[in-house]
């Protein structure tokens, strides 16, 4: 009996310990926001917010960040990038690569000065995607 029970509390210490190194994490959009290089390449002026009920999700352990928009956005995971932090802002930035094979950088940006305000960029080097997200619990 004795050797019964050792095997069920190593199960359920390697069930523990291996849900606890992945994680998803679920955002909502309220809105999102546009910018554009001109022909030039120099940037234009973002476009008006328009409003976005969206579920967002950030999954560590499929290393992917899924946007279920009318169109679904895939972006696989290719680097995470150091935490970058400063008195305004903490950035946490993925590289990545989307459904369409393009490249581009991924960030998720809390305000620290606007009462913690989270923000979720694409940026594509010559357009960037900009929602504003909340987290769900």
């Amino acid at each position: 009996m004795t050797r019964i029970k050792q095997i069920i509390l190593l199960l359920i210490l390697v069930l523990g310990f291996q849900s606890s190194f992945g994680q998803t994490y679920k955002f909502k959009t309220s809105s999102f926001s546009v910018l554009e290089k001109n022909e030039k390449g120099k940037w234009g002026k973002w476009s008006d917010l328009s409003l976005a009920d969206i579920l967002v999700s950030l999954d560590t352990d499929k290393s992917r960040i899924i946007i279920y928009s009318q169109i679904i956005q895939l972006f696989d995971i290719v680097t995470y990038q150091p935490i970058e932090e400063n008195e305004s802002d903490i950035v946490y930035s993925f590289t990545c690569i989307d459904n369409e094979g393009t490249n581009c950088t991924v960030s998720i940006v809390t305000r620290k000065k606007q009462e913690n305000r989270k923000q979720l960029y694409i940026n594509y080097g010559n357009r960037i995607i900009n929602y504003n997200i909340f987290s769900m619990l």
